[in-house]
């Protein structure tokens, strides 16, 4: 396995100083933002689409730091129901996807979106439950006129560039749980995986290991992210929650740096768990946590890391 970091954490460092620092680091691998929610400070699809040369250019300054690019990531909602919006989410993706097949990078990362309750709709609707009555057509229409048409046809224009769609399971968004990562994957086919976060299913009080094994064969990419959940709140209130980030003092749950929401053990398990179901490529550090700055968060989680991921293939059993 490789350790990589997602570079919208350092968004206000030029390209080359940010790739100096994450090799200087130790790490191995980039994941980029090409657009939509994690911006494009460092990876413009459209400027290096512009000719071959300079997709190439952009992939060799990053290897010759001995760095590679996991992943683009484009995270947006292409099935939102305002079409402008969708539309230039939509854009994101395919220059994204192309991109990914011009500098030979085998991943986009993204979500699955979520559409409206109608055609009439204004805003995504995330239907949570079954009853009242409503909600169950709601979720029928979502699925079987929006979610599923779209990414037949999304998903086979990135199967025909060679590219792998990696899905992050987050609330708020059709996929959400390794449920709703399979429906998908099951009605698109294999060009639909996961970027599995632990962070986002945490929360929900998924279990890695346990989730990890459902997905077995389906996960294209990982990211390093952490989830502090609160007992005393979420005793009183449960996970769902919509207090800002940042009243951290109230909330259910917050993202934190790996190790500040979850020991070691559970990382150790989580990262073994990834290598028993045949998971050898990229962990990637995403720092979004409100205690610490940029640098500590992340120097934290690379040491964390350092001492938790498995770098070698395993020898021959030579005990038994």
């Amino acid at each position: 396995m490789k350790l990589g970091v997602f570079t919208p954490l350092f968004q206000n460092l030029p390209l080359e100083k940010m790739l100096d620092h994450v090799a200087e680091m130790g790490l191995q691998a980039v994941e980029l933002g090409t657009g939509a929610w994690p911006g494009n400070a460092h990876c413009k699809p459209e400027e290096l689409l512009k000719s071959h040369s300079k997709a190439l250019d952009f992939r060799k300054s990053v290897e010759k730091r001995g760095l590679i690019i996991s992943g683009l990531s484009c995270h947006g909602n292409p099935l939102h129901p305002n079409q402008a919006i969708a539309s230039d989410y939509d854009r994101i993706y395919r220059d994204t996807v192309r991109l990914a097949a011009e500098m030979e990078v085998p991943v986009v990362n993204l979500f699955a979106g979520c559409p409206g309750d109608s055609d009439q709709s204004k805003y995504p609707n995330w239907v949570t439950c079954i009853w009242p009555p409503d909600f169950e057509t709601i979720l029928k229409w979502q699925w079987e006129e929006k979610v599923i048409p779209y990414w037949q046809e999304a998903g086979g224009f990135a199967a025909q560039h060679g590219v792998k769609l990696a899905f992050e399971m987050h609330p708020g968004f059709v996929v959400y749980n390794p449920e709703t990562l399979l429906r998908l994957r099951n009605a698109v086919g294999p060009v639909i995986g996961a970027n599995y976060d632990p962070s986002h299913l945490f929360w929900q009080g998924i279990d890695p290991v346990a989730s990890i094994r459902a997905l077995e064969g389906a996960i294209y990419h990982v990211h390093a992210k952490d989830t502090y959940i609160d007992r005393a709140n979420t005793a009183v209130n449960g996970v769902l929650d919509t207090k800002s980030y940042g009243d951290l003092a109230h909330r259910s749950w917050t993202f934190r740096t790996v190790g500040f929401g979850h020991d070691q053990l559970s990382w150790r398990e989580l990262v073994s768990t990834l290598r028993l179901t045949g998971y050898d490529y990229v962990l990637s550090i995403e720092h979004e946590d409100p205690m610490l700055s940029v640098d500590e968060g992340f120097s934290k989680a690379v040491s964390f890391l350092k001492d938790v991921l498995l770098t070698e293939q395993p020898s021959a059993m030579w005990w038994a």
